[in-house]
């Protein structure tokens, strides 16, 4: 992707902190490429950067208006739309990690022509996806699966892959969602994929390379939640991943956005295993990775030694204390 840069992040008046990651994630990981946020009335996140509307953002430099809100169904709300289009009335291009395409909003599509605005829709490809194959591919591959949506996959990701590189080891992130994508500045988002090309997008995204080389992949969803384990499956079965990490936050019980008792930790190991081998017989788990920001520092590594000791496993929390442990297990099965 080729966005103008830097960005103003509009998280409007989400109700938590999950409904601004897509935000959150740039500002964690890309801070050098943000001016500000903008928050209306009612919000309940804070990105912890100043606050702006769009004249102060423009006036701070920011090219790209970037809507870095998410919810369940990708909708784009209706209150929302005159910001965005005062935001290309006032020299911005925009993108949006939702499923919508700005350019069917007949106001955005207008004002983007009439200002020349370049819209990004983050969610869409214009790639023309294959069916998955399951061909053995080159190179070595880890996933970052869950026991849940939102519990630190993509952040494990980026964790193991700066550690990778950190080691000397070839490491590359794969983006499979909006907000990797905009880390990254490519990707694709697996959930705007038809479904039976999942698995073929996720082979198009981690292509033959270097057998030395890691393909760390951001995971999606939960091979146990009723409403995204599709996406979850297509793609396990189109990175086949030699390494994966089950990724898990502590003070759930059930899972997000619905009644569905949380799964156990080795109810997922067990799970992707066991799937993943139709495409990669020798696929295995290679440590945990634990979302901890709700524990305290000595709860969360009494909880971390605890469970990697269940599990036989290196624990880690890799945004608190580094993902060093699992990459030194990688290191270990696969030189």
């Amino acid at each position: 992707m080729a966005l103008k840069k830097p960005y103003l992040l509009f998280i409007g008046d989400v109700p938590d902190m999950l409904a601004a990651k897509t935000a959150q994630g740039v500002v964690d990981w890309r801070p050098d490429q943000v001016v500000g946020q903008m928050r209306l009335e009612g919000c309940n996140a804070d990105l912890g950067i100043t606050d702006m509307n769009i004249e102060e953002g423009v006036a701070a430099g920011a090219k790209t208006f970037v809507v870095g809100a998410v919810n369940s169904g990708g909708m784009l709300k209706d209150s929302w739309i005159e910001y965005i289009v005062d935001a290309i009335n006032a020299g911005m291009d925009v993108a949006c990690g939702l499923h919508v395409r700005l350019g069917s909003i007949p106001a955005i599509a207008e004002a983007a022509e009439k200002n020349s605005a370049e819209l990004h829709d983050l969610r869409h490809s214009d790639v023309n996806f294959a069916t998955g194959k399951g061909t053995k591919r080159t190179g070595k591959r880890l996933l970052a699966v869950g026991t849940d949506c939102s519990v630190g996959k993509k952040y494990s990701a980026l964790c193991i892959e700066r550690d990778m590189k950190a080691a000397g080891m070839k490491a590359e992130f794969c983006a499979t969602g909006q907000t990797g994508k905009l880390i990254a500045e490519r990707g694709v988002a697996l959930d705007a994929v038809v479904a039976d090309f999942i698995s073929g997008a996720a082979e198009w995204l981690t292509p033959d390379c270097d057998e030395d080389m890691w393909q760390v992949i951001e995971g999606q969803g939960s091979l146990f939640h009723p409403a995204f384990s599709g996406v979850t499956l297509g793609l396990l079965h189109g990175s086949q991943p030699d390494a994966f990490v089950v990724c898990h936050e502590p003070t759930r019980t059930t899972m997000r956005g619905v009644q569905t008792p949380l799964p156990t930790i080795q109810q997922v190991i067990d799970m992707a295993t066991a799937m993943g081998k139709l495409t990669n017989p020798n696929t295995q788990c290679v440590g945990i990775c634990v979302n901890t920001a709700a524990l305290g520092e000595d709860e969360a590594k009494a909880y971390l030694a605890k469970t990697g000791e269940e599990h036989g496993l290196p624990c880690v929390d890799p945004m608190r204390f580094g993902s060093q442990e699992i990459v030194a297990e990688v290191q270990k099965r696969f030189s």
